[in-house]
């Protein structure tokens, strides 16, 4: 009756330790996609499976091939609560991808409000410049993003920054815009807020000589 019973148990210990290697095996396939997983469910906004990942300990700065980061897919996206949980999480805000597009510089750009706050909270360098030499104001003027220029030039942003085609902000919203009532707020909080702190710096370095 001793030997049935020994098979058994070695039944249920072969059983346990399969079991075992199975779920180190899937940890280690979920650790060796450098983060694959995280970027396509940023991708695609599913917070729940951000969230799980991050439980996980997924690599949160891995990229895919186009060298984006999960935050800079989620910002693709406009996905703002998967964008929420991974700058939570420690995601670098100014981490650029193939073409210098950071979650920072293409919220600017695009208009993704909700998430370039986010990324202004978290760090966004404001001097970092995308793959034209442009601050994330400058694009956003010429594509008519009122809310986000309104965003960005409470900031400490070059209002007049050139870029390397030799524009500013307000001349790409001048030449480039539509002419329209979005274009010419745009102008005009441009045109209030340059010379304003033209003004401010000119008047703290006097101060500084005296």
């Amino acid at each position: 009756m001793l030997a049935p019973r020994r098979r058994d148990f070695r039944a249920a210990l072969c059983a346990a330790l399969f079991f075992c290697a199975a779920i180190m095996f899937a940890g280690q396939v979920a650790m060796a996609d450098d983060g694959q997983t995280l970027i396509t469910a940023a991708s695609r906004g599913d917070v729940g499976e951000v969230k799980a990942l991050l439980g996980r300990g997924a690599r949160i700065d891995g990229r895919d091939g186009r060298g984006r980061t999960a935050l800079l897919a989620a910002t693709h996206g406009n996905h703002v609560e998967a964008a929420l949980l991974l700058i939570a999480a420690g995601a670098d805000v100014n981490a650029r991808d193939d073409i210098q597009d950071s979650p920072y510089l293409y919220a600017g750009a695009h208009g993704r409000t909700e998430i370039l706050k986010m990324t202004l909270s978290a760090g966004a360098d404001l001097k970092s410049v995308n793959r034209y030499g442009g601050t994330a104001l400058i694009p956003a003027c010429h594509y008519g993003h009122v809310e986000a220029v309104k965003v960005l030039l409470a900031t400490k942003i070059d209002v007049d920054h050139v870029n390397r085609l030799g524009w500013t902000a307000l001349l790409e919203a001048v030449i480039l815009g539509d002419g329209g009532p979005v274009h010419t707020e745009i102008c005009g909080s441009c045109w209030r807020w340059a010379p304003t702190r033209r003004l401010r710096t000119v008047t703290a370095s006097r101060r500084s000589d005296m």
